[in-house]
């Protein structure tokens, strides 16, 4: 049945096309049902092991064995700079690599030998020097395999690592991984499918090789005569030896490509097919292997160090950040008002902005990110998808040279902490996505950082889970001797782990104070609304305050100097909600109309817009609600006493 219904609702392809899809699978098809079709089956042994052939295969596969070598080795640098790297010139250089693959393999074969012929440009200069001539000679054949053949590598490779997000090595490089190091145990892995799919792709080019082989290298037996020269000059002596030979490679060709299953340009190894992702786990079935408020949770060093923090930033940010050692800033902001930018400039990743960077005694502006001691957690939390969650947490440790042994105990011991410890052996494919942030957590705290950034690291945990992961995150920051910036939207994180919150608005610091201060008068209007509270921008009058929005609100504390930038901030709980006008000590009275009720809680927020102030939300409890027969579009009155707004001068 479920066949049946599978099929029933397949889109069928217009008739327009499917026609001319059809003649060309036809098209395709025929060639090689009439090698079949001629093959003589009874001879097929014979031809195949005359000593003709078996010596022409034997050099084929010589010649593009060692075709696959050279373009491994000149290929995938190649690949990786054109992926990663902008250079003058770098389209003429991508021209290059496609070139042999739309030009004619016999033109191929003219262009090798006036570069290296004995005529040619280096040829003479190769023969005088080192006694090597490539002409008619083995090596000429495998320098004409490879001059056709390595471009399908470099293309396939290149288009792996364009998919790959730097992000997985940005973060090996925050956790002390050298560049080199990086790409043999992160990159390289990770766009495997991709360097997979173009050496099989390169390999099985090498081994059809023919117009550029017998230009350049001739069609000498047992020296450069490989397995389709041998089909060419049998054609001529015995077509069926010919047809039998050709049915080896096309059998060949076609297992290569059954193989590769249509992976040509191959897959960074970070995603998984929907139908292999495992089933979110409620991070609380983990719940009980986390530290509990009386668990002792060791620091990770066994010496405290202290590192302050000293850092002034230049570019799209525009600021100076000054911190004692085991000082914990949250960050916080709109969108786009720079803190990931913030972050990766103290890690020296962005040109958008330049940080001029202290830790402790130590100038490290000029170093690399790998030597800098600033381990990152990113949103995503970038696990390499290749190891196991233990062996990401001990990935830092290993690079920084820490023994294989003791790095897989303390990495352990730091899943133990985040209560992950069970889940050392499985990859991140097979972890929930909160699952997945505490390993990352316990990656960036297990490389023993001068500085730690983390990038909304509990946003992807349950409530439960976020509340004692936070007490295990507050207990080590406690035991930590340098600084952690932690960039939230949360504000309970911001007050429960931060000794300052830093708010940014596009690029500069707008406010850096406690987060009582902040808490008490936000000069940001986003960070009021954040912290669900009503802001009001505007200007300062001899009669109160002139609202942007338009309207004006009369308040109890002393103004500025009139025309001053001021934010009035109102608490919701502060805001009372009338059917009628309401009579009595209301200074700020408006009439409006329900937006949207939500709950909140116990409680509910009502979103009150009105023609004469700006949009406003009172939060009010059920019963009232229900008293006041609050719905949706309902006309209603609000007023605020003068003594509960709260004025901040910009």
């Amino acid at each position: 049945m479920n066949r049946f219904r599978s099929r029933a609702t397949r889109p069928r392809a217009p008739i327009a096309l499917a026609i001319p899809a059809l003649l060309a699978v036809a098209f395709l098809l025929l060639p090689l049902i009439g090698i079949l079709a001629r093959t003589a089956w009874g001879e097929l042994g014979t031809h195949l092991t005359s000593p003709a052939t078996t010596q022409a295969l034997t050099l084929s596969l010589i010649v593009s064995g060692w075709a696959l070598g050279l373009s491994l080795v000149l290929g995938v640098p190649l690949a990786w700079l054109l992926a990663r790297v902008d250079f003058p010139g770098k389209a003429f250089v991508r021209s290059l690599v496609l070139l042999p693959m739309v030009l004619p393999p016999t033109v191929g074969g003219v262009a090798l030998l006036l570069a290296f012929g004995r005529r040619g440009l280096l040829g003479p200069w190769l023969e005088d020097t080192f006694g090597i001539t490539l002409p008619f000679h083995t090596s000429g054949a495998v320098l004409a395999a490879t001059f056709v053949a390595m471009p399908f590598l470099v293309i396939s490779l290149e288009g792996a690592l364009g998919g790959l997000r730097p992000r997985y090595e940005e973060t090996a490089a925050s956790l002390g991984a050298s560049p080199v190091r990086v790409f043999f145990t992160v990159t390289l892995p990770m766009v495997a499918p991709g360097l997979a799919a173009g050496a099989a792709l390169t390999w099985a080019r090498a081994l059809g090789e023919f117009g550029a082989t017998i230009t350049f290298a001739g069609n000498l037996p047992g020296t450069t005569q490989t397995l389709p020269l041998q089909v060419y000059l049998l054609l001529q002596d015995s077509p069926e030896a010919a047809t039998s030979v050709s049915l080896l490679l096309l059998v060949i060709a076609m297992a290569v490509l059954l193989g590769l299953r249509g992976r040509w340009t191959g897959t960074p190894g970070g995603g998984t097919s929907p139908s292999h992702v495992p089933a979110d786990e409620p991070d609380t079935a983990l719940a009980k292997d986390l530290p509990t408020a009386g668990t002792p949770v060791p620091g990770p060093q066994d010496v405290r160090e202290s590192w302050p923090l000293h850092a002034e930033v230049t570019g799209f940010n525009e600021l100076t950040l000054d911190a004692e050692a085991g000082t914990t800033i949250a960050v916080v902001g709109p969108n786009g008002a720079g803190k990931t930018t913030l972050l990766r400039a103290l890690l020296g990743l962005t040109p958008r902005a330049h940080a001029e960077l202290r830790l402790g005694a130590v100038d490290v502006t000029a170093l690399p990110p790998h030597r800098r001691g600033v381990a990152w957690v990113p949103q995503d939390g970038a696990l390499f998808p290749h190891m196991s969650t233990l062996a990401n947490t001990a990935y830092g440790l290993r690079a920084r040279g820490v023994p294989r042994g003791e790095a897989r105990r303390l990495a352990q011991a730091w899943l133990d902490r985040l209560g992950v410890g069970p889940l050392a052996h499985r990859r991140p494919a097979q972890v929930s996505g909160g699952q997945a942030q505490r390993v990352a957590l316990a990656r960036a705290l297990a490389a023993r950082p001068r500085l730690l950034l983390l990038d909304e690291p509990l946003a992807a945990l349950d409530q439960t889970t976020r509340a004692q992961v936070r007490h295990t995150l507050r207990r080590h920051l406690e035991g930590f001797g340098g600084v952690c910036l932690i960039v939230t939207h949360d504000p309970v994180e911001a007050v429960a782990l931060a000794d300052r919150v830093l708010v940014l608005e596009e690029g500069r610091a707008l406010q850096d104070a406690p987060p009582a201060d902040v808490t008490r008068h936000p000069r940001s209007p986003w960070v009021a609304r954040m912290l669900g509270r009503n802001a009001w921008p505007g200007t300062a009058a001899d009669d109160g305050l002139r609202l942007r929005d338009g309207g004006h609100l009369v308040v109890a504390d002393p103004l500025p100097a009139a025309g001053t930038p001021v934010l009035a901030v109102i608490a919701p709980e502060a805001v009372s909600v009338h059917r009628e006008r309401p009579t009595g000590s209301p200074r700020n009275v408006w009439p409006g109309t329900v937006r949207e009720i939500t709950a909140s809680g116990s409680r509910l927020r009502v979103l009150i817009g009105s023609e004469q102030a700006p949009d406003l939300v009172a939060e009010i409890t059920p019963q009232a609600a229900a008293e006041l027969s609050l719905a949706d579009g309902v006309a209603v009155w609000t007023s605020v006493k003068a003594t509960e707004a709260t004025v901040v001068a910009l």
